[in-house]
């Protein structure tokens, strides 16, 4: 509901948004420049009474002084019979230039109050005003829960592409965008009586005055008594007429004062109303805030890219729910159907994997019907099997086409033999990976119904996770199965090996670094330390991702591998002779970075999960703090990357090193005497590393799962007196993990 309250209206609004927004980004510069060019005299330094004197001095047929929210001193007067206005100083009272308002300043004007339609116009522009702010509301409303919660609004972003453009742009502008939409939807209701405008007031004229003799203008204490920062417009009385008055108002009022006495005769205090509709004004127009104009102005300029980006996204969206739709390839009912597969997916992605899995189940003759979440039926008469395929929105939230199925739930009626699988689909990096998913798990369980296999959480989209757990399923049912979808089918490159270095050939545990370049004339593609290299071996086609231990600028694409038993790509790799050639593509991993500024970074690995690593502490040239926790296993043998961290420590791209090998021997028995752990490095150091935690350090962890489950452990033990934990650190953006 919320994601359609910020969706239609940004979508029937989009052109009169964009119009108001650049419109007001050029009109909002308008203060700046007015105040950059008007001269502002000090506070107390010219009073009313002193600008009137020096003003007719220059000007003897001046009729009207007005005083602008910039500060600008405009004087209207008539000559040769023809109404002028000019710019004055307010010091002197003497011309600076005629006034005349551009008229293409005068135009953006009237296409942004009103779409040059007049009245009706106006209407349409405070309309779209009013849709701004629920688009603004509802837009953050939905960000937070994206990103999970209000303090996530401080930290980086995850993700990448239009959504993270969208996300950032409208962080950045929403404040603005909805101070703008909100003052100009009040201006519109105050200009068509919605509310009673109290901006002017007018004082009752005076029923007698002195009728004496004309004084000075500058002797009238009535305009000795006011600054002239206080001043609006000041209309002098009409000449040789004793009757006539001066007509003043402030920003605190409006009144009359006598040519003659320089008394007021009446005045009119501007009610608390008024002055705050004023203020509405100011801050609608940054007249008299040129900052809060700038500010403004930089907001709105992002409205173009966020409707292009929101736009974009709804159309994804929609295409491929479309495709979705027009793909259906139910052959039965889902009264017919013993096999249902619902699908829970926000950009539809996971609808691929659906029809893979219908389409195998199909070809072993079980009769399948697939549909969203959303249409889960009450009663399914003869199905045996629920497969439910479903992605994570958000902060654990369900996505759009699964919002109402747990509600459904609540009315489903299962046949005692059915059984049920979930299968996950998300992104580690992300705190609240799979987590629908888990929920949807559960409530199936807590609704009676007998699972045929535990939830399977997929990563990334990873064709190899689906296909294993589809092995699983075959072996549970019976039911060949051969899924293959690959979601991100990516253009390989040749990549050329220049360079490797082996270590612990002669032990269990062999590991090389691998330094590929373009091949011919090819440039290598753009990536950064910690990016991911995609390699498919020889015979098959299931890509396998290594992270990347250097940057494009280092001329070179490098890998460390460690050879894993039977493994067919690290074989593959660890069979390579320089000059041999592979297929690559690369895979930007953005989560996985050390943080911009100061703040110090503590690396932890182990094995061949140092090469990210060794990437980070290369490009530190800032030589911030940073600190290294690495394990091997055999210092003589397995200890990778030394003469670079040794340079690195020379040089303080690495302040520190500690490192932990789990083999070492006696020289004298050959045994093994001591195993240490990098976890139990960072216990000895408990004390610096708890202290670099109070000062915003960042933990980076990349390695096995189990080393990674280790060091979770101990810097929860280390982070117990300060109260706060690894999942708290997560939350921050402090603590980041590449696992495998």
């Amino acid at each position: 509901m919320l994601r359609k309250l910020h969706g239609l209206p940004s979508l029937a609004v989009m052109l009169f948004v964009i119009t108001l927004a650049c419109t007001g980004a050029v009109l909002s510069l308008m203060p700046t420049f007015h105040r950059a060019a008007a001269m502002i005299p000090a506070v107390g330094e010219v009073s009313v009474a002193t600008l009137a004197q020096h003003v007719v001095t220059h000007f003897p047929q001046a009729e009207r002084i007005e005083r602008d929210l910039s500060g600008e001193v405009i004087v209207h007067y008539q000559l040769d019979e023809k109404s002028h206005a000019d710019l004055v100083n307010p010091l002197t009272g003497e011309s600076i230039a005629p006034y005349q308002p551009s008229a293409v300043m005068v135009w953006l004007k009237d296409l942004h109050r009103s779409f040059l339609l007049g009245d009706t116009g106006r209407i349409m522009a405070g309309v779209t005003a009013g849709f701004m702010v629920l688009i603004c509301l509802s837009g953050t409303f939905l960000l937070v829960r994206r990103i999970g919660g209000w303090k996530a609004l401080v930290r980086p972003f995850k993700g990448k592409g239009g959504k993270r453009i969208h996300s950032e742009l409208a962080r950045f502008a929403v404040l603005g965008l909805l101070l703008s939409s909100l003052t100009g939807a009040y201006m519109s209701a105050l200009r068509f009586g919605v509310f009673t405008d109290h901006t002017y007031v007018e004082a009752e004229f005076p029923n007698a005055v002195s009728g004496g003799r004309p004084a000075s203008v500058s002797s009238l204490i009535a305009l000795k008594n006011i600054d002239l920062s206080e001043l609006r417009e000041l209309t002098f009385p009409a000449p040789n007429d004793r009757q006539d008055v001066y007509s003043l108002t402030t920003r605190h009022g409006a009144g009359f004062v006598d040519q003659s006495t320089g008394q007021w005769l009446s005045f009119e205090p501007l009610p608390e109303s008024g002055a705050f509709q004023q203020w509405v004004t100011k801050l609608h127009t940054g007249e008299g805030l040129w900052w809060l104009g700038l500010i403004l102005g930089a907001s709105a300029l992002t409205m173009p890219v966020l409707s292009y980006t929101g736009a974009r996204s709804w159309w994804i969206r929609r295409r491929s729910a479309i495709t979705q739709t027009n793909s259906q390839t139910n052959k039965v009912s889902f009264e017919q159907a013993d096999t249902i597969i619902l699908v829970g997916s926000e950009g539809n992605i996971t609808w691929g994997f659906a029809r893979d899995l219908q389409a195998n189940l199909c070809k072993a003759g079980c009769r399948v019907y697939c549909a969203e979440m959303n249409q889960l039926e009450d009663y399914y008469p003869q199905a045996k099997r629920l497969f439910i395929l479903t992605s994570t929105y958000g902060n654990g939230d369900a996505p759009s086409s699964a919002h109402n199925f747990l509600t459904k739930l609540g009315s489903f009626r299962p046949d005692q033999t059915l059984q049920f699988a979930v299968l996950g689909f998300g992104d580690q990096q992300f705190s609240q990976f799979c987590q629908y998913a888990l929920d949807v798990d559960a409530a199936l369980q807590n609704k009676g119904i007998a699972r045929l296999h535990s939830v399977g959480l997929i990563n990334r989209g990873s064709s190899a996770q689906f296909r294993e757990w589809g092995n699983d399923i075959a072996d549970v049912t019976g039911i060949p199965l051969a899924l293959t979808h690959n979601p991100l089918p990516t253009p390989t490159a040749k990549l050329t090996l220049i360079d490797r270095e082996d270590y612990g050939l002669e032990g269990l545990a062999a590991t090389s670094i691998f330094r590929f370049s373009a091949t011919g004339k090819d440039s290598l593609p753009f990536f950064e330390a910690g990016d991911l290299l995609g390699i498919v071996p020889p015979g098959d086609d299931v890509a396998r991702f290594y992270s990347l231990a250097s940057s494009t600028s280092d001329g070179v694409l490098e890998i460390c591998v460690r050879k894993q038993p039977h493994g067919v790509c690290s074989g593959y790799l660890h069979g390579l002779i320089i000059g041999g050639g592979i297929e690559g593509f690369i895979r930007q991993n953005p989560e996985f970075r050390p943080a911009l500024g100061s703040n110090p970074v503590i690396l932890i690995g182990a094995g061949a999960g140092i090469g990210p690593l060794a990437g980070f502490i290369r490009k530190n040239t800032q030589r911030n703090p940073m600190f290294l926790y690495w394990g091997g296993r055999n210092e003589e043998a397995d200890f990778l990357y030394q003469p670079d961290l040794g340079r690195y420590l020379e040089d303080h791209r690495l302040t520190g090193l500690q490192t932990a090998f789990s083999q070492v021997k006696s020289q004298a028995t050959d045994q093994i005497t001591e195993k240490t752990y990098v976890q139990d490095k960072l216990l000895q150091d408990q004390t610096a590393v708890r202290q670099m935690l109070e000062q915003g350090a960042q933990i980076l962890v990349c390695g096995g799962r189990d080393m990674a489950a280790g060091v979770a452990q101990a810097i929860n033990d280390i982070l117990k007196p300060l109260q706060i934990n690894v999942d708290s650190l997560k939350a921050q953006g402090r603590y980041l993990e590449d696992v495998y």
